[in-house]
């Protein structure tokens, strides 16, 4: 599951998508210019924008709950990386998250080098920059990476085509179907009409072994029909 995380003005971590608590939230305002104790007391809007009963959980909380159940994609966390690991120290939590970020490998190792034994790091890699092949060559000579998350616009993309042979196996490989251009226009939109298309694509040309998705019964089911999964 993946969980965005933001930073208070009183620097408590919460769980929030945007900068701003306008489209999500009964408050307004940026997050972090607001304190915990005027955020919590707000309830969350759901996708129609009515308010619900539901109020801003914090990670802590997050983590607790999820604590040996389920693993945790943290998205938009790095930025807050010391606090975060103080989280999952606090909750037991260390091998159950995923933490992520566009980084080069040399910024990781010296941003977050110190976790890099503790915590799982999966690097984010545009396969549309000119550095995209050089940055998978360097994370896997330095950190040998579990996973990458791999971007690309358009499926025309030749090192996406090529991707799969020069990770050789090494690390798995991850894509985002949530929207049409990150996974070369394959997202879950389309695998409404035609999963082949979409996750079926992802899964015989890039080497998709890892579909980050929105319809998680659906990709199952699909899944499942390709004997691809229990």
């Amino acid at each position: 599951m993946e969980l965005d995380v933001k930073m208070t003005l009183d620097s408590v971590l919460i769980l929030m998508h945007d900068n701003l608590l306008d489209r999500t939230t009964t408050g307004k305002g940026a997050v972090s210019q607001i304190p915990y104790d005027s955020i919590k007391v707000l309830k969350l809007r759901n996708g129609c924008a009515i308010r619900t009963i539901h109020s801003v959980p914090t990670l802590e909380q997050a983590l607790i709950h999820a604590k040996g159940k389920i693993m945790l994609n943290l998205d938009k966390a790095d930025a807050y990386f010391d606090q975060v690991y103080a989280l999952l120290e606090k909750t037991g939590t260390t091998r159950q998250i995923i933490m992520k970020g566009s980084q080069n490998a040399s910024e990781v190792q010296r941003l977050y080098g110190n976790y890099l034994q503790e915590v799982i790091y999966m690097p984010i890699v545009n396969l549309d920059k000119p550095t995209a092949r050089r940055q998978i060559d360097l994370f896997i000579k330095d950190f040998n990476p579990v996973a990458f998350e791999l971007l690309f616009v358009n499926d025309t993309n030749r090192l996406a085509k090529e991707v799969e042979k020069i990770i050789d196996g090494r690390s798995i490989i991850w894509y985002n179907t949530l929207w049409d251009t990150m996974a070369g226009g394959h997202d879950d939109d389309m695998s409404l009409l035609d999963p082949d298309r979409d996750y079926g694509y992802l899964i015989d040309e890039p080497g998709a072994r890892i579909i980050q998705t929105d319809r998680p019964q659906m990709s199952l089911d699909y899944l499942r029909g390709r004997e691809l999964h229990d």
